[in-house]
């Protein structure tokens, strides 16, 4: 593991459990879980760790936002959840609510791992734009401006084959069926100008012209390199029939046949009915969006930076993103999108440093300093979530300078070129192809407002009045802890955390404690190990979550995997909510029945707060008896 493994740990136990968790990905700053049941996760807890900026709930995800650190931290939370890095858990994945959310969803989890590499390749773009600006002459024919233009070009080009295999992870596709249905939307003899090299044959009403056939179907003439949407829709079609030919063809024959059958009805689909008819959408999508631009090019840019920011904080910025590549894919550059937002972020840096040079907490100091620098660089979510969020005022202040550049840059006329780097990288995004750089200053002299409006707002209107506050709950929370004991819950023989068959409670990732392997038998009693509320009482009993009256909070999972029983064998004494006294009844469990039918039935008994206190030692060895003492907490 890495050098976030304790993060990890408490990270994977506040938000449940490995249990909890049907599968985690990461965008650019953010830990983004799918957890069986949001309410188990500790949002409070979480926020309060050193390295997590805050803690959102959005499009069917439950995501912690931890700056630019966050892919070094999700390879540690992936060791030690025992899930696989960029795949989900073994149980299926359950899908977020509601058609907008399973929209969202399906936006960020397609792009989000091709993100960095699409940004890293705006940037050479960029630079190579100022190179031309810079040198002029023959450096456009030159071969570094070929080597150069062709290493940025490539994913911009060929973004169907980068999609097809982002979105075939996404919707459990082979991700080489998706590579490769992106190639072929790709493929240089299927393309727009080699259809209409000959003759037309034929016209199609609102589609026009075509000029071959498929079995005597009209091939329409289309150009799909650099577009998004059809290969999205592609591999969500192949899925379905991979999953479709799965159950009909043979296991012996499945390794080449199901590709077969997805390939031969995939492609020919989208080249006959699902690339045409999204290109004529898209169409009329982009014209209407030109309609809107030139009907107010002002308005259009200050809504779009006004209200950029507040889009982030949901994740909902990514339902735009493929209109600006849209544009940038039919007409070579984007006055709408690309152009309103790119001044938001400047603005809201701006007023996260007009706090820091109020701010009276040195701790908070040093974490918004870092999180300046990434504002430069373009990623806010760390400003945003930590600080200018939480302070409303200098939010405020950001979104109005962020309206005011979206506005300043359209009234200049500005194009965007590249959907490239962002902050101080995205300057060179609006050099034109031929040179022209006016755009670049254009969009330096927009940014530049955008932080003064941004830092003078917020230093003349935001009052520091955080470190009264955190000092307060400090103390209120340093006169919760004490020294706590921990009976045993039953009769058995005691194991050590690690020796326990469960990774997750064995790496000690879930809090330190120890295991019990109970007496066998019809009616084994399980007690009450302290006194106080039943936080949690499983809806399959398999598991109790206890918080005493002193705060400690104890876990007592009766057995390994029988959340599969669904209850059978557990007959509880109590329901979640109820107060409880030490040694209390609190169910009877068939341990017996559960040994018989293959169950493993160690129970651990965990103290999930353990980082609340100095140690959690284990005083009892061997055989012990139900209100034996079992576990000390040192505060």
């Amino acid at each position: 593991m890495g050098k976030y493994e304790q993060l990890a740990k408490e990270i994977v136990k506040e938000v449940g459990g490995t249990e909890n968790i049907n599968s985690v990905t990461h965008c650019i700053t953010r830990l983004r879980f799918r957890l069986k049941d949001e309410s188990k996760a500790n949002d409070k807890k979480i926020e309060a760790m050193d390295e997590v900026v805050t803690v959102m709930h959005s499009a069917g995800q439950y995501q912690v936002v931890i700056g630019n650190k966050v892919p070094y931290v999700y390879e540690d939370v992936c060791a030690v959840a025992g899930i696989k890095a960029d795949t989900s858990s073994e149980e299926e994945e359950e899908a977020p609510k509601g058609v907008f959310n399973k929209l969202m969803d399906i936006i960020s989890g397609c792009f989000s791992p091709i993100l960095g590499v699409m940004c890293a390749a705006g940037i050479i773009k960029g630079l190579n734009a100022l190179l031309s600006f810079l040198l002029g002459g023959s450096y456009g024919t030159s071969g570094t401006y070929m080597v150069l233009n062709a290493t940025g070009d490539a994913i911009f080009t060929f973004l169907p084959v980068a999609l097809g295999y982002s979105s075939a992870k996404k919707f459990k596709l082979n991700p080489m069926i998706g590579m490769v249905i992106g190639l072929g939307l790709c493929y240089p003899n299927i393309q727009l100008s080699a259809l209409e090299s000959g003759k037309a044959i034929g016209t199609l009403p609102v589609f026009g012209k075509y000029y071959k056939t498929f079995a005597g179907i009209p091939l329409l003439a289309g150009n799909y390199t650099s577009t998004v949407i059809p290969v999205l829709l592609l591999t969500a079609l192949a899925a379905k029939i991979e999953k479709a030919a799965k159950k009909l063809v043979p296991e012996m024959l499945q390794n080449f046949f199901v590709p077969f059958f997805v390939l031969i009805i995939t492609l020919p689909l989208g080249f006959l009915i699902i690339g045409p008819v999204v290109t004529l959408l898209t169409n009329l999508l982009s014209s209407g969006f030109s309609a809107l631009y030139k009907a107010s090019p002002v308005a259009t840019g200050a809504v779009v930076g006004f209200f950029w920011q507040a889009l982030v904080i949901f994740g909902l910025h990514w339902a735009l993103v493929p209109l600006g590549l849209l544009n940038l894919t039919q007409l070579g550059y984007d006055t709408i999108l690309f152009t309103g937002f790119f001044g938001a972020s400047f603005a809201q840096t701006a007023a996260l440093f007009a706090m820091y040079l109020k701010m009276k907490d040195k701790k908070r100091k040093n974490l918004a300093l870092p999180a300046v620098i990434s504002g430069l660089c373009g990623v806010t979510e760390p400003s945003i979530y930590g600080f200018t969020l939480p302070a409303k005022t200098p939010f405020i202040a950001s979104m109005v300078g962020g309206g005011v550049a979206g506005g300043l840059i359209n009234a200049l006329g500005t194009k965007c070129y590249i959907y490239g780097g962002l902050g101080i990288f995205g300057f060179t995004n609006y050099i034109s192809p031929k040179g022209d750089a006016s755009g670049m200053f254009n969009a330096i002299v927009s940014c530049a407002i955008a932080m003064v409006i941004g830092f003078v707002l917020t230093f003349i209107l935001w009052k520091d009045d955080a470190p009264a506050k955190q000092e307060e709950k400090v103390q209120e929370e340093s006169k919760q802890l004490t020294d706590q004991v921990i009976a045993s819950p039953m009769n058995g023989e005691v194991i050590a955390l690690e020796d326990l068959k469960d990774a997750a409670f064995a790496s000690g990732a879930l809090g330190k404690g120890c295991g019990i392997s109970p007496e066998i038998s019809n009616d084994t009693p399980v007690y009450a190990p302290v006194t106080g509320t039943v936080t949690t009482l499983f809806p399959t009993l398999h598991a109790i979550g206890l918080t005493a009256d002193d705060g400690t909070e104890v876990l007592i999972h009766i057995g390994l995997n029988t959340v599969q029983l669904e209850g059978k064998g557990f007959t509880p004494q109590i329901k979640q909510g109820d107060h409880v006294n030490a040694g209390d009844l609190l169910m009877k469990v068939d341990f017996a029945m559960m040994s018989k039918e293959g169950y493993e039935i160690q129970t651990p008994i965990i103290i999930t707060n353990t980082n609340d206190y100095k140690d959690v030692l284990v005083e009892a060895k061997g055989q012990v008896k139900a209100h034996d003492v079992l576990l000390e907490t040192i505060a």
